[in-house]
């Protein structure tokens, strides 16, 4: 056995270095890759972005040309670093900073040291690129706004950060990518598929051609074309509306829920974030802390909804069969309840019903209607919970599940929060603590797209669909279950007619009807938020908020909007101007009611805006 000994270690040792020697041949393929990779340039060619157009066709935004300045830091020879900075302005410790970044990026990997040049800059670069070993030009496409409005819908693109590049493989430093709006939301859609080519590299790491002639090279594959829900003429006209204003539009077709118009202002103008000024411009916007222009007020701002809300307190009054539409009650410039409180009215005829309560904005009438409510069911934490179903089959305080890149689920309260507000059972709440939400102010918080889906809900008699800005792609018609599904509220049809024709009777005979379109005929609800806000420490009212909602026309209508105005006084004077003259631009595409327009143009609210202010503002609605 002892002489077989050497001629087996000998044997086993042969088939160790054959076993591992065909692994890494064969099997593994990792040194061979790494082999390859130095001596194969990687160069990706960048599609085109999809283009995005109105509900009509209209081109919104398109693209140009643009030329990155790249480096490999491998690659790097000597170079006249005084000529490459002058070319492209730039200060050799600026220049010196960049590349260390690059290197630790990785040496091996391609980064942007110069983004976005201007046309003249990449010509005159273009022609000595060959003295600058390592550095090449990579050509994209950056946004070209065809419009100067509707920032917080397009959005905008900017270059992804080292966190995204972890998350996605897709993306290296220096790819551009949707960071808001549209374009991030279906970022996926309009960024199509990178080319990629392979250049076969010698010892000497000169470009030699294409590897294996190019059968491994790929096509950029263009980016999808979106067509959006938005009316274009109608996004510009409301976007001029709200200049030297603060608030939101928001405008629903509520026979499909499709988006009409999304505005928020102040805005900017997209082009602002587009170019080598992109960063700085950015950093404006976003240290704006008065105006807030990157804030999307539309979407983010929870308000409380103020009157309009008392449209859904007579629905579920109707539904819960404690009211009828013939029921009257008494106000004298208010309600008054408790030990001597009171929830103050302005004057009107009185009593009223239900239809003549709407049109005048009784706040007796709902505070009336609300306790009934409450005081059905044997507790006030039944009656709370049974209110708020009913208002959560609305979409309220909830996420709305649309397609928009951001939002806010506004505040419905429950008999839990109450419970934990008021310390119960230490302290047994009853109808009476809770009845600033008869008038839609007190805990309950609504965004302006929740609003103008609440009106197209009542316009609809009780159903709406999703509010979604997605209507094609590549001129296709587009499908999603999400917004093809009709939502129900726990409200019958029939109990929606009374308070349309209250709604309608707010521009016949109510708080609207100085705002009438002729051959128009419209259902709407004012609303006067109160402004209070701490300065110095001190509770301190500011100007009331304005606030509008309503839906055209009244049978069957084509359009569902709301407008919230900060620091905009009455519902009627700001917020319903601009609701009537939105709604006849849409509907006939020209304006008669000239003297409404000439009002707004020419009215600002900055001066409101430059009060000084201190601390969280809070607001208590009318």
């Amino acid at each position: 056995m002892r002489k077989f000994l050497l001629y087996i270690t000998v044997l086993t040792t042969g088939l160790l270095f054959i076993g591992r020697l065909f692994y890494l041949q064969v099997i593994d393929t990792s040194l061979a890759i790494r082999s390859r990779d130095n001596a194969i340039k990687v160069v990706y060619d960048y599609p085109q972005r999809g283009y995005i157009y109105d509900r009509d066709g209209e081109l919104m935004v398109s693209n140009q040309p643009s030329y990155d300045v790249m480096v490999i830091p491998r690659n790097l020879k000597p170079f006249d670093t005084t000529e490459f900075c002058s070319i492209l302005n730039l200060t050799r410790e600026q220049l010196e900073t960049k590349l260390d970044k690059a290197r630790i990026y990785s040496p091996m990997l391609p980064s942007v040291v110069i983004p976005q040049l201007t046309k003249s800059e990449y010509a005159v670069l273009q022609e000595k690129m060959r003295n600058y070993e390592g550095f090449y030009i990579q050509k994209r496409s950056l946004r070209d706004y065809q419009v100067d409005h509707s920032a917080n819908v397009l959005g905008y693109i900017a270059e992804v950060n080292q966190g995204i590049i972890n998350k996605n493989p897709y993306y290296i430093s220096g790819d551009l990518m949707g960071r808001a709006g549209v374009e991030s939301t279906y970022e996926e859609i309009l960024r199509g598929v990178k080319g990629v080519k392979y250049i076969q590299k010698d010892r000497f790491n000169r470009d030699i051609g294409p590897y294996k002639e190019g059968i491994y090279d790929t096509l950029p594959e263009k980016g999808q074309d979106l067509t959006i829900t938005v009316d274009n003429d109608l996004q510009a006209y409301g976007s001029r509306l709200m200049q030297h204003k603060r608030g939101g539009i928001v405008a629903i077709e509520p026979e499909s829920g499709e988006i009409l118009a999304l505005i928020t202002a102040p805005t900017y103008d997209p082009a602002k974030l587009v170019g080598r000024k992109r960063s700085a411009n950015f950093t404006e916007l976003y240290y704006d802390s008065i105006a807030k222009p990157l804030y999307d007020r539309a979407l983010l701002a929870q308000y409380p909804p103020g009157s309009p809300f008392k449209t859904l307190n007579a629905l579920i009054g109707l539904q819960e069969g404690v009211v009828d539409t013939h029921d009257r009650f008494a106000c004298h410039n208010g309600y008054v309840y408790g030990r001597g409180r009171k929830l103050g009215c302005h004057s009107h005829s009185s009593p009223l019903d239900m239809i003549p309560g709407i049109a005048q904005s009784c706040n007796a009438y709902f505070a009336n209607v609300y306790r009934r409510i409450i005081e059905k069911y044997p507790t006030s934490q039944e009656g709370i919970d049974v209110w708020n179903a009913h208002l959560k089959s609305f979409g309220l305080g909830q996420y709305m599940g649309n397609d928009l890149s951001t939002g806010q689920p506004g505040k419905i309260p429950n008999s839990d929060y109450y419970n934990q507000i008021y310390d119960y059972p230490t302290y047994k709440w009853y109808a009476t603590a809770t009845l600033s939400n008869a008038i839609g102010q007190g805990e309950v918080l609504m965004t302006p797209i929740q609003l103008a889906n609440m009106a197209a809900t009542i316009g609809n008699r009780g159903w709406y669909y999703t509010p979604h800005i997605l209507k094609k792609i590549d001129g296709e018609d587009i499908e999603i279950k999400d917004f093809t599904t009709k939502h129900h509220t726990t409200i019958d049809p029939a109990n929606f007619e009374p308070v349309v024709e209250g709604m309608h009777q707010v521009y016949k005979a109510g708080t609207a009807s100085t705002l009438q379109i002729p051959g128009i005929e419209i259902a709407g609800k004012t609303g006067t938020a109160e402004n209070y806000t701490k300065i110095n420490g001190k509770r301190t009212q500011l100007t009331d908020h304005s606030i509008f909602v309503a839906f055209a026309p009244v049978d069957k209508p084509k359009i569902a909007i709301a407008v919230f105005v900060e620091n905009g006084y009455w519902g009627s004077r700001y917020a319903g101007r601009i609701a009537s003259l939105m709604i006849e631009k849409y509907l006939k595409g020209t304006i008669t009611r000239t003297d409404l327009e000439d009002w707004i143009l020419n009215h600002s609210l900055e001066d409101e805006y430059a009060k000084p202010l201190s601390g969280e503002p809070f607001i208590i609605n009318q």
